[in-house]
């Protein structure tokens, strides 16, 4: 039963660094004008838009950092600008700015789970160096990097699971509640944003520690 206690330590780690429980706010937030049926597919775009982002850097990440020089202090400064900016949107956005549609509502529901819920909230530059090291070819071995791979998956189903649980929420706090839970959670992302920024310029700078 070794192998357990391999598939739990990925398992524990890639929960972690995904972090599916803060998601769920943001969740709220981004879909608080929709109703079920749009929400239940922007819950499914948004675990697979993330799958597939997760897999595709534990395919290709390894070769594509190293041949581009990129470094983790890189991602994490990038990935904090990134979600500053929809932090800074979700403060002092305008409620109920329009979005794009084609129509039908799928484009809609593709644009949101595409920004900011499948990136950077949970493929996230943290989540992306992750599964590169651990599918380091010249480390880790086979077994080791399907125990990624799957634990990515099973973190991304309950992911969606929770997701789901959204709705009921939504319904109990109210239009007022859900404004007050996106500003809130503005803030909270711009903290946690420019902690990846400050962050990451202090490991590039060797500085103490933020």
């Amino acid at each position: 039963m070794w192998w357990f206690g391999d598939f739990l330590f990925d398992f524990l780690t890639i929960w972690v660094i995904i972090d599916p429980i803060t998601v769920l706010p943001i969740f709220i937030a981004v879909t608080a004008d929709c109703d079920k049926a749009t929400r239940r597919r922007i819950a499914g775009f948004t675990a697979l838009i993330a799958l597939a982002v997760l897999i595709f850097f534990i395919a290709a990440g390894q070769i594509i950092i190293i041949a581009m020089g990129i470094s983790l202090h890189a991602f994490e400064i990038a990935g904090g600008l990134i979600l500053l900016l929809f932090a800074i949107d979700l403060v002092i956005g305008v409620a109920g700015k329009p979005v794009a549609t084609d129509g039908s509502g799928n484009a809609t529901a593709l644009q949101r789970a595409i920004y900011p819920l499948a990136i950077p909230s949970l493929a996230g530059p943290g989540a992306m160096l992750t599964v590169i090291l651990r599918t380091d070819n010249s480390r880790i071995s086979l077994l080791e990097q399907i125990h990624t791979e799957v634990a990515v998956a099973l973190v991304l189903g309950i992911t969606y699971l929770l997701l789901l649980s959204a709705g009921p929420i939504t319904r109990a706090i109210g239009t007022g509640g859900v404004n007050v839970v996106k500003r809130v959670m503005g803030m909270v992302l711009a903290a946690y944003a420019t902690t990846l920024i400050l962050k990451g310029f202090a490991q590039w700078l060797n500085l103490p520690p933020v």
